[in-house]
C-alpha cells in the first residue's frame, strides 16, 4: 500500500516536529500537494535544477529537502528566468516539496546530533537553546482494583519522565466520594445514591508535547464515565533543545588532527581554519549551516572550537580575539542529513506497512570548488 503525502510528513514530522522551527522560518509544503500517493520520496540538502532532473529519472512523487526554494515572498514566477523554471518543471512533474529546515536542525537526531556524532563528541547539550517542553503536574483519582492499570496507561504514554528516570510518580490511598446523577452509567454504585470508594491519587509530571496522548491513553484505561483528575503546570523546566551542540572530544586533539577528522567525517575535501594548528582541542561545538553569530555563544560554552560554515572575515578575527579556534568545511557539509533521513522514513513507512520508497539524492550541490 502506498502512502498518501500526508502520511509521509507526519512520519517526517515524526523526526523534525514543526513546533521546534525557529519563528519565521521557511518551512514546510512549499509546492505541490501532499493530497496524492506517493511511490517515491527523495531527500535532498538543496533542490536545484540538478536534483530536480534526478527526482524527474527517478519519478520520484515528492521531495524533501534541508533548504527552502521559496524563501522571500514571490511577486512574480517568471518561467524565463532561473527560479520560475525550476518551479515550473516540478510543478509540470507533479512533484512535491517538503522542507524541513531549523526544526531539522534542533531536533534529536537531527543535523546537530548528526554533525556531533560524526566526531564522536561526548556529553552533547545545545550550543543555544530555542525551545523548551514545559512541564506540568498530573493528578488523577483511580479506584483501587483498577490503580495498576491507569497507572502502567499513563507512564508507558511518556508520563513521569524526571531527568533521566522515567515513570516516576507519587501514589496515595484515599476515599472518593460521589452520586451518581440521572441518566448515567456508573462503574460503581447506583443512581441516586452517595458513594463512598477506595481510590488512589496518582501524581505524576508530563511534557506538555505529550499532553494529549497521555490524557487519552488515562482515560481509555480508566472505569469511570467521568474521570476525576487535574493539570498543573509548574516553575520546573523541561527538556530542552536548541541550535548546535557542545560536547567533549574522546580525547584531546590538535586543531590540526581535528581538521582532517572534520574532513573525513563530514566528506569534504578542504575546510579553513582559524587558530594555531598545535592549540590542543578538549571541547568543540558544531552548529550546521552558517554559524559566524554563535562564536561568543560557542566561547561562553567553554568550547575550544566552533565547527560550522560560513565563517566571515570579520567573524574569524572575532574568534581570534576571544580565543576561540574555528573549522570551517562550509555549508554543504549538512549533507550529512540525507542517508540519515531517508533511513528514518524508510523504516518508519515500513513499520506503518506502506510500499512507499524512499532515495537518498546522489547529486552534489555544493558550489565551491577547490583547486
Amino acid at each position: 500500500m502506498l502512502a498518501k503525502g500526508q502520511a509521509v510528513i507526519q512520519l517526517m514530522e515524526e523526526l523534525a516536529p514543526k513546533h521546534y522551527a525557529l519563528p519565521d522560518d521557511k518551512i514546510g509544503l512549499q509546492l505541490g500537494t501532499l493530497d496524492k500517493d506517493i511511490r517515491k520520496v527523495m531527500v535532498a540538502l538543496d533542490v536545484d535544477d540538478q536534483v530536480v532532473e534526478e527526482a524527474i529519472v527517478a519519478k520520484a512523487d515528492l521531495i524533501i529537502a534541508h533548504h527552502a526554494i521559496i524563501f522571500r515572498p514571490l511577486k512574480t514566477i517568471r518561467t524565463d528566468l532561473p527560479a520560475g523554471r525550476l518551479y515550473e518543471k516540478l510543478i509540470k512533474n507533479d512533484i512535491a516539496v517538503y522542507i524541513s529546515h531549523t526544526n531539522l536542525d534542533v531536533a534529536e537526531g537531527g543535523i546537530n546530533d548528526l554533525m556531533a556524532e560524526a566526531l564522536q563528541l561526548k556529553e552533547t547539550r545545545p550550543l543555544e537553546e530555542s525551545w523548551t517542553d514545559p512541564l506540568k503536574k498530573l493528578v488523577v483519582f483511580v479506584p483501587e482494583d483498577h490503580h495498576e492499570r491507569v497507572l502502567s496507561a499513563i507512564l508507558d504514554a511518556g508520563a513521569g519522565a524526571i531527568g533521566e528516570y522515567s515513570h516516576c510518580s507519587f501514589n496515595l490511598q484515599g476515599t472518593g466520594t460521589f452520586k451518581p446523577g440521572e441518566g448515567t452509567e456508573p462503574y460503581i454504585g447506583s443512581v441516586g445514591n452517595m458513594e463512598k470508594v477506595a481510590e488512589v491519587r496518582i501524581e505524576t509530571v508530563i511534557p506538555h508535547s505529550r499532553q494529549a496522548q497521555i490524557i487519552k491513553a488515562m482515560i481509555k484505561a480508566h472505569p469511570y464515565e467521568e474521570v476525576a483528575y487535574d493539570v498543573y503546570p509548574l516553575e520546573l523546566k523541561g527538556r530542552s533543545l536548541g541550535l548546535g551542540r557542545v560536547g567533549r572530544l574522546p580525547e584531546p586533539l590538535s586543531l590540526s588532527k581535528l581538521a582532517e577528522a572534520v574532513k573525513s567525517a563530514f566528506q569534504v575535501p578542504a575546510v579553513r581554519v582559524v587558530g594555531q594548528l598545535d592549540t590542543k582541542i578538549k571541547k568543540a561545538a558544531v552548529l550546521g549551516g552558517s554559524g559566524s553569530r554563535y562564536i561568543h555563544t560557542a566561547k561562553f560554552c567553554g568550547a575550544d572550537v566552533l565547527i560550522t560554515g560560513d565563517i566571515d572575515y570579520h567573524s574569524a578575527q572575532d574568534a581570534v580575539a576571544a580565543g576561540l579556534c574555528l573549522i570551517d568545511p562550509g555549508h554543504n557539509a549538512e549533507k550529512i542529513m540525507k542517508q540519515a533521513v531517508s533511513r528514518h522514513l524508510t523504516d518508519a513507512l515500513m513499520r506503518s506497512g506502506y510500499s512507499t520508497e524512499v532515495l537518498s539524492s546522489q547529486v552534489d550541490t555544493e558550489v565551491f570548488r577547490f583547486i
